[in-house]
């Protein structure tokens, strides 16, 4: 999958997110590669 942020924001390989919408947590992942 594809995301574009945005906000800019420091990120790299391998690094755990969370997509929060209104408190509440919705997504969680792994950053598996950077395209840009």
């Amino acid at each position: 999958m594809d995301v574009v942020l945005i906000v800019p924001i420091a990120m790299e390989e391998k690094l755990r997110f969370a997509i929060r919408e209104g408190g509440r947590t919705v997504g969680a992942g792994v950053v598996a590669s950077i395209i840009e």
